[in-house]
């Protein structure tokens, strides 16, 4: 079964095939990195408009890749949401026309749910039940998953998300756009004891995350120790390369202690590192050394395999699209010429 995804909920504008859910023949990403970059984020009318302007390109760029034809493929996985709403229907709807013009039936995804299947793309026995730490900038969100398709919430960032809150940082610091993968090279040359910053306590006892107070904790240490912006293209200062890093350090352990809860409540037999933030090298190498290297050590705690896409597969890509797609595929499925994308689309 060949699938084609198509991704477009936020500022990428993807298209990929995958065979049988499995091999992934093409993996095509337009990014926008450049034209946000002077906004310090995602301007949402901007991105639209760059996604009108890629969609064609990338869908026959996946194509030209893969060596396939559009009569070569069994149907088409489209983002149906969550995300920016400009965005999402540029690519729902160049589906909604491919998928009519050449007879092929189409299968609506969660942005979310395909994060998840991301995962599957390198580690397809993947075992259930397992427990997604899905972080990015737009999501933080703990999902626990007993069979295949079916998926309930445990946690959830109540203000910003953990990719958001090292973005805003960066911006702050003059950076870079985006701030994560800046945050991340800095942190390998900072102090992480230097900055205090204390991981929230969340009073009614949930699994949910919450990273503005870390936003307003760096501001005060910024204003209390006189620490100026970088100046464009000037180095970047000690003292904020030991900030940046102890910043990172404090949403790396937040992220790490509510997922240690849930397991403990929940007893997964896996843990799923997904979403653009799972890039990060520090929180990937501090989730194998507490959930397999630190257990394997000891006598009385049970080792969890943690599983997480390849680059490529970790920030926003149709790849996952598609894999998720395959998943829900069944051969009585018809276009659905009334389907609509929905920023807020939950997964459960």
């Amino acid at each position: 079964m060949l699938i084609l995804g198509i991704e477009s909920s936020c500022d990428e504008t993807a298209a990929a095939l995958v065979e049988d859910g499995r091999k992934v023949l093409s993996n095509v990403v337009a990014s926008q990195i450049e034209t946000h970059r002077n906004f310090g984020g995602v301007v949402p009318e901007l991105a639209s408009r760059e996604h009108i302007r890629n969609i064609g390109y990338v869908v026959r760029k996946a194509f030209d890749d893969a060596g396939k034809s559009y009569d070569d493929i069994h149907g088409i996985a489209v983002t149906q949401g969550p995300g920016l709403i400009g965005s999402l229907l540029v690519g729902l709807s160049f589906a909604k026309a491919m998928a009519f013009s050449n007879n092929k039936p189409l299968v609506p995804v969660n942005h979310i749910e395909g994060h998840i299947y991301s995962a599957f793309i390198e580690h397809p026995d993947i075992e259930y039940p397992f427990l997604a730490l899905v972080v990015s900038g737009g999501h933080t969100s703990l999902i626990f998953s007993q069979e295949p398709g079916q998926y309930k919430s445990i946690g959830r960032a109540r203000d910003d998300a953990a990719g958001e809150a090292l973005d805003k940082l960066s911006k702050f610091l003059g950076l870079g756009y985006p701030g994560g993968p800046v945050i991340d090279r800095l942190a390998n040359e900072g102090d992480p004891g230097r900055f205090a910053f204390s991981i929230p306590k969340i009073s009614d006892g949930s699994l949910d995350f919450s990273f503005s107070g870390f936003k307003t904790a760096a501001l005060r240490h910024i204003r209390e120790s006189g620490i100026k912006p970088r100046r464009s293209g000037g180095r970047v200062s000690r003292v904020i390369l030991d900030l940046v890093t102890s910043y990172q350090k404090a949403i790396v352990d937040t992220l790490i202690s509510q997922t240690k809860k849930a397991e403990r409540r929940l007893h997964p037999r896996c843990i799923l590192l997904v979403g653009g933030v799972a890039c990060n090298s520090h929180l990937r190498k501090a989730f194998k050394y507490t959930f397999e290297e630190k257990r394997k050590s000891r006598q009385d705690a049970v080792p969890v395999p943690v599983y997480y896409p390849s680059p490529a597969y970790t920030t926003d890509n149709a790849a996952m699209i598609a894999v998720a797609g395959t998943h829900q595929f069944d051969q009585n499925l018809s276009l659905d010429r009334e389907l609509n994308a929905y920023a807020g689309l939950r997964l459960c």
